[in-house]
């Protein structure tokens, strides 16, 4: 298994370069894994680390693209 220890903050610099669909495909598997158990508690706690990356990753996606949304709608409401 590779080494999923993330930096002491922020998302690690791989994360940051997902799209959302790399994100949440790579969340699926770590919440998989984290379910079937991992061998160690250290193994665990980077899982769920790096499954906390991967959610605020897919969260900085969605809210972008609701923000996006908004702008388009209130473009759209002005010219009407």
């Amino acid at each position: 298994m590779a080494d999923m220890t993330p930096p002491a903050e922020g998302l690690s610099a791989d994360v940051e370069t997902l799209s959302f669909e790399q994100a949440r495909d790579e969340l699926v598997r770590v919440v998989a894994e984290l379910e079937q158990g991992a061998p160690t508690l250290e193994q665990s706690l980077a899982l769920w680390t790096r499954g906390e990356q991967l959610a605020a990753r897919c969260e900085e996606w969605l809210l972008g693209a609701k923000r996006r949304l908004d702008e388009a709608r209130a473009t759209r409401a002005d010219d009407a």
